[in-house]
């Protein structure tokens, strides 16, 4: 019991520790989301990037959106089922971002389609790379079939270089998105749906491991005084046999 009660005290004190980490996190993110936009990381900074150190920076970049190359990634939003608009944003040095324009409906028709290169000055939240795919649904790059924006895929399929390791979403006020009553316009994807959620229930599961470790060491009080009622009366029992003896 004694081991177990240590067991579930441990577990108790990891969840307080993950509890404020959590809640250091959400306070970091929402700085990042709310402050000005910077300048976008340059090739210099790429290995250093991690979901930790720069997911949802506000970010500002400046070059060419190469509209031919966009890429549409299967999206579910407050808006019902569609896609992502990836378009390729070469920059004045030559490097590449890719910047999700925003959503738009199944069975609508990027407006962009077919444009022509076009200069683009954008402003959004950085985002990591999703490798792989989506729940039960992989990435089809060879049908050119997206279910999850990944980064180096889709920039091997397009056979893109010198591409940034994350991506930008667009604010909904960026060049190239547009919104009126929830629905894109004119063709234009609804940019500024980035869901920011982070589930912080290690409050309740601190409080679970340390009920289970009073609950443990209830259990264990009530069994050292069960048995130490047992041994008295035993011992008694043993005096009153040996006087009648």
């Amino acid at each position: 019991m004694l081991v177990v009660f240590l067991g579930f005290l441990a577990l108790g004190t990891w969840q307080v520790k993950r509890l404020f980490w959590k809640l250091d996190l959400i306070e970091r993110v929402d700085r990042r989301v709310h402050a000005a936009p910077v300048a976008a990381p340059g090739p210099a900074d790429w290995p250093a990037i991690t979901a930790d150190s720069h997911e949802y920076l506000h970010v500002r970049v400046t070059g060419t959106y190469l509209y031919e190359q966009t890429a549409r990634v299967q999206a579910v939003t407050i808006y019902g089922s569609g896609y992502w608009l990836l378009t390729p944003l070469r920059s004045a040095d030559g490097t590449i971002t890719l910047v999700n324009r925003g959503y738009i409906a199944t069975g609508t028709r990027d407006v962009k389609e077919g444009a022509s290169d076009a200069p683009a000055d954008v402003t959004g939240l950085l985002r990591i790379s999703e490798r792989g795919g989506g729940f039960l649904r992989h990435n089809d790059p060879a049908a050119d079939r997206w279910f999850s924006r990944d980064v180096q895929a889709i920039a091997a399929v397009r056979k893109l270089g010198n591409v940034a390791p994350y991506f930008i979403d667009a604010d909904a006020g960026s060049a190239g998105s547009a919104r009126q009553d929830g629905r894109a316009v004119a063709g234009e994807p609804v940019g500024g749906l980035t869901v920011i959620a982070f589930p912080n229930n290690h409050l309740v599961y601190a409080l679970t491991w340390y009920g289970l470790a009073l609950m443990t060491a209830g259990a264990g009080f009530w069994v050292m005084r069960d048995e130490k009622r047992r041994r008295a009366a035993r011992l008694n029992q043993e005096s009153n046999n040996g006087k009648q003896g």
